[in-house]
């Protein structure tokens, strides 16, 4: 095709309102854009040209920003499932005295401390932490949930008795070892906002022994950590 042939047909695609993409499949060319640009300077397309390709450049940019989105998705998705498998031996090890270290620091992050309560105590709203406290308790000290009591803080538009029987159903801690409480005041006229929330779940049980080993098994630790 003649050069100003090929001119010619661009600048009367151009006139129509095509894109200079949809110019380069039209004629099943590739010009730079920056040429087709400059042999089209003169044309002028009216508003209504110049709308539908202003459309066509959100819907092309909205295209590749979910693809971006899914790739990105894809990726992160490896990434995690390759730092899960090189994790997975961390746990050939595991014995009694690494778990007690696991629970003392989980108490030493949740639980209530010796000089201002003096007996072993644990809450939170996460039910993986509540969950991970009582299985640990067991592995290291044998205590069984029937032993422990419970309490659950609460807001002032939530049910209490839905909330304790959820989790006595979680820790298997009997319904009638479950102290009772009253609602936050502060929460009144505040709905909850969070849908999931079931409420602070707090775990007691009358052992300053077990409480005071715990956080001496912590304070060693931190001071091996801290001489490496």
């Amino acid at each position: 095709m003649k050069v100003i042939d090929l001119k010619k047909k661009i600048r009367n695609l151009r006139k129509k309102g095509f894109s200079y993409t949809e110019i380069q499949k039209n004629l099943k060319i590739k010009i730079p854009k920056s040429t087709m640009s400059y042999i089209c300077k003169n044309i002028k397309l009216t508003l209504d040209q110049q709308e539908r390709l202003r459309l066509k450049s959100l819907r092309r940019l909205d295209s590749a920003r979910k693809k971006a989105v899914l790739v990105n998705r894809k990726k992160r998705k490896l990434f995690l499932g390759q730092l899960y498998q090189q994790n997975l031996s961390i746990t050939n090890r595991v014995n009694k005295n690494t778990l007690k270290i696991a629970l003392a620091m989980l108490y030493l992050g949740e639980g209530a401390k010796w000089k201002k309560h003096r007996r072993l105590t644990l809450g939170s709203s996460d039910p993986k932490i509540i969950q991970t406290y009582l299985k640990l308790l067991k592995k290291c000290y044998g205590i069984n949930p029937i032993k422990l009591h419970c309490r659950v803080q609460y807001r002032h538009d939530q049910d209490i008795k839905f909330l304790e029987k959820y989790w006595s159903n979680l820790t298997k801690i009997p319904l009638k070892n479950f102290y009772k409480t009253k609602a936050d005041p502060r929460t009144k006229g505040k709905p909850t906002k969070n849908k999931n929330y079931k409420g602070f779940c707090v775990i007691g049980f009358g052992s300053t022994k077990i409480q005071l080993e715990l956080e001496f098994i912590a304070e060693i630790f931190l001071k091996y950590i801290k001489g490496l």
